[in-house]
């Protein structure tokens, strides 16, 4: 089995389409026409980790956060970046990294984390914006089935639990062809009325090229008219963060226990008690102090995410109990959900989890 194939299963898993803008995600270092020895995953493709990957004969190591996130001018093993991709590089290691991809993921980061703390109902918190194309076209009431299945085959009309989504109603178009025309309805240089239909469908944005594709080799008309819009509609499938509840309420204090027991955290820096149940509570695995009114909008009694300064903890305004339970931490089942998703797609092939404890914060 080459890379490339169990890039393509990974892209199932975390479309890198879905990733943020400032990330760095997919296939970092490596040729992705090697034939594949074995897989590593881990949370952070440290040296030691390309140590471990070269021990166990992985020549592939997906990795959650990526090694490399900002361009490097050189490469000589002045830091910790630079070595790991050194020794990767000499000893021919791939490295895939899947981050924002599989955070924005509805299956992803965050759903983990509320499913380990056992709430329901799970919901994205903050729903992913400007990610919802409109394809509209037109064409005879004789093809017009034709285009809709093949684009409902590529992924158009998806919206929710629903799929085969489109809005159709009819018209009719008027147009003349020039003496190189060739037109399926009508004669050339003759001005044509003929009855249409006109198709609307929306599509997640990374799909357009699949979308026109499809649509030119399944339309009857020379000349295919076509319109493409970007919608404000929020994706209510794709986004980051989570928010879900309890079956029975608990008071904070022992809320901040149960937290700290199913994530392994050893300390939670949290804002003053608010003396509510926490029966709603919001999640964002890694930093997410950005999504804190988000939280609170959202109803939330308790918001759990990473890296807060200390004026973020004002933020909370006595409206939700807002908690740092540390960053690996919020994270840390990440790895765990790669590795099974990777053995139900590809069995029988050889899948690790690290062993290597990658997290740098320490507890005294």
């Amino acid at each position: 089995m080459k890379i490339k194939e169990i890039l393509a299963v990974l892209e199932e898993m975390a479309p890198l389409a879905y990733a943020e803008d400032f990330d760095n995600v997919g296939l970092l270092t490596g040729n992705a026409e090697t034939e594949a020895t074995g897989i590593l995953v881990c949370h952070d493709a440290l040296e030691s980790v390309i140590d471990e990957a070269i021990s166990k004969n992985c020549n592939l190591v997906v990795c959650f956060h990526p090694i490399l996130f900002s361009g490097l001018k050189k490469i000589t093993g002045a830091n910790y970046v630079e070595r790991s991709i050194i020794k990767a590089i000499k000893n021919d290691i791939a490295i895939y990294a899947v981050h924002t991809a599989l955070d924005n993921h509805q299956n992803g980061v965050n759903r983990i984390f509320a499913e380990a703390l056992g709430l329901k109902d799970i919901k994205i918190l903050v729903p992913k914006s400007n990610f919802i194309r409109k394809l509209i076209t037109y064409t005879t009431p004789e093809n017009a089935k034709q285009v809709r299945h093949a684009l409902f085959e590529v992924g158009a009309g998806t919206i929710g639990n629903y799929d085969n989504c489109s809005f159709n109603s009819e018209g009719f178009s008027t147009y003349q062809g020039n003496e190189n025309s060739n037109p399926t309805v009508g004669n050339k240089g003759e001005l044509t009325q003929t009855g249409e239909i006109k198709i609307e469908v929306t599509f997640e944005k990374h799909l357009e090229n699949k979308m026109l594709k499809a649509l030119f080799a399944n339309h009857i008309y020379e000349e295919v008219a076509y319109e493409i819009y970007t919608l404000e509609n929020e994706h209510q499938n794709i986004g980051l963060g989570a928010i879900g509840t309890f079956e029975n309420p608990m008071d904070e204090q022992k809320f901040l226990q149960h937290v700290k027991q199913k994530m392994q955290s050893p300390a939670i820096r949290h804002s003053d008690f608010t003396g509510k149940k926490i029966s709603k509570v919001a999640v964002l695995g890694g930093s997410g102090s950005f999504a804190i009114k988000n939280a609170i909008k959202a109803g939330a009694d308790a918001y759990l995410t990473a890296d807060l300064k200390y004026h973020n903890f004002y933020e909370a305004e006595n409206q939700l109990l807002l908690a740092d339970i540390g960053h690996f931490e919020s994270e840390r089942y990440t790895k765990n959900y790669i590795v099974d998703f990777l053995q139900k797609k590809i069995p029988n092939f050889a899948i690790v989890l690290s062993e290597m404890n990658t997290n740098p914060v320490k507890y005294l």
